[in-house]
């Protein structure tokens, strides 16, 4: 029995692939497209602003902004007074250009660009700092205020990670920005996570408050922290993912290939999205008899996140034309392969050698074709001569057998998965991004291209 892993089930996105309108973009565009749901971006937007309101928690949201590269997202932040994390030149002209001020900006990435730095101060966006070197180079910047800048901490939970200031460097930044005066502003403290860990990273912001404080008797402004992203997004059901993760093995993909489940996104997240934010604000770090809330409170620190995929939780999906259908190893397996008018750079996943675990959803070109025997397990190639684009390997059960001209909707791939990778390979178009609106007078979706 094929294993599958339905995405949840969202009455917005069910409306649009029963309209027709996808059908007729494909036709239109002639190759596959990504279609985005900025109503769904505004509302985890407000979810986050939420949280932090109702844990009385003064704070700012800035989407990072390497989540996605569609402009509609920049558009929406600047629209709703949210700000942006960016960590190159290019990103910074983006934001700009679409209206998120620049002291909305927070800077990130290690080893910035003299031309970055330079645009950033200019701007007053605000920098966090990696490195020594990196600190010697703001503040041998010349410009008409000083620049804005958060000291990034180094986490001791994660000893490998080459991200931020540990131990004597870390004290030394913090002298350096004192002994400067005027020539900077030292804003406070932020860190790079890797992972969901709710109570590390609960624990790890509590230390960066007493870092505040700290850095306050050395007559530094230190009145914000910033925990970057790392809030999770739930894409299935637990019972799917459960057992999924419990059954998988190397006979349930093409070529007997194996994942591990560490080589797996963890698809289901109990804990997710806004809901995570509370969840850290609700923890009582270590040592500590409150909550992070009462402690950012008690100390008057602001709180900056840094979320990207968690502001893009069903905010879009990819759609591929199925090409061509061949069966395999009928006597053996029974299986196909399905392949689609692009390639697996278009699910990021890759990049991982992990695969994008949601099933794509199966739209006949037929509406009125009769389902037939089913389910039809089969993998899904690019069209590309290599051999190992795969979008999926995984053997998907198709309810009916696809046919040439049906659609594949990868569903919500709008967070990391939809251009982190994607190239012109064969001479192949990358696909374009449509803007989809339900506008409250017709209810029909329309549509435009983003760019």
């Amino acid at each position: 029995m094929a294993l599958t892993l339905p995405a949840h089930a969202d009455p917005l996105v069910d409306r649009l692939h029963t309209s027709g309108l996808l059908a007729e973009l494909a036709h239109g565009l002639g190759g596959p497209f990504h279609y985005l749901l900025p109503q769904a971006f505004e509302t985890n937007l407000a979810a986050f602003h939420s949280a932090l309101a109702d844990a009385g928690v003064e704070g700012r949201v800035h989407y990072a902004k390497k989540a996605n590269k569609a402009a509609v997202f920049i558009d929406r932040c600047a629209a709703q007074g949210a700000g942006a994390d960016i960590a190159s030149l290019g990103e910074l002209r983006e934001a700009l250009g679409h209206g998120v001020r620049g002291e909305d900006l927070v800077v990130t990435g290690p080893a910035k660009s003299d031309a970055l730095l330079r645009v950033a101060a200019r701007h007053g966006a605000l920098i966090a700092v990696d490195a020594l070197d990196e600190l010697d180079r703001v503040l041998a910047l010349r410009q008409p205020r000083p620049p804005r800048v958060l000291l990034r901490v180094h986490p001791p939970a994660q000893p490998r990670s080459r991200f931020g200031l540990g131990g004597g460097d870390l004290d030394a930044a913090m002298r350096e920005c004192a002994e400067a005066g005027d020539r900077v502003r030292m804003e406070g403290f932020s860190f790079h996570l890797s992972g969901y860990d709710v109570q590390q990273r609960a624990d790890l912001a509590a230390d960066l408050v007493d870092l505040c404080l700290k850095a306050r008797v050395l007559g530094l402004q230190a009145d914000r922290i910033s925990i970057g992203g790392g809030f999770a997004v739930d894409y299935v059901p637990a019972d799917a993912w459960q057992r999924f993760i419990e059954q998988q093995r190397p006979a349930d993909y093409h070529a007997d290939k194996a994942f591990a489940e560490r080589d797996f996104y963890p698809y289901h997240s109990p804990v997710a999205g806004a809901d995570a934010l509370a969840a850290v604000l609700a923890a009582r770090p270590a040592g500590t008899d409150g909550s992070l809330a009462q402690r950012l409170r008690q100390a008057g620190v602001m709180l900056l996140l840094e979320p990207g995929r968690a502001l893009l939780d069903r905010a879009g999906s990819s759609v591929f034309t199925v090409q061509g259908v061949k069966d395999r190893d009928r006597d053996r397996d029974g299986y196909g392969i399905v392949t689609v008018d692009g390639t697996s750079l278009s699910l990021s996943e890759q990049w991982f050698n992990s695969e994008y675990l949601p099933d794509p959803r199966l739209l006949s070109a037929d509406a009125g074709r009769p389902d037939g025997p089913g389910p039809y397990r089969a993998c899904v190639a690019g069209a590309s001569c290599l051999d190992s684009d795969l979008l999926t390997w995984r053997k998907i059960a198709f309810p009916v057998r696809p046919r040439v001209g049906d659609l594949l909707v990868y569903p919500n791939t709008a967070g990391y998965q939809m251009d982190s990778n994607e190239s012109p390979f064969h001479e192949l178009p990358l696909p374009p991004k449509v803007v989809i609106d339900f506008p409250e007078d017709t209810g029909r979706p329309r549509w435009r291209l983003d760019r």
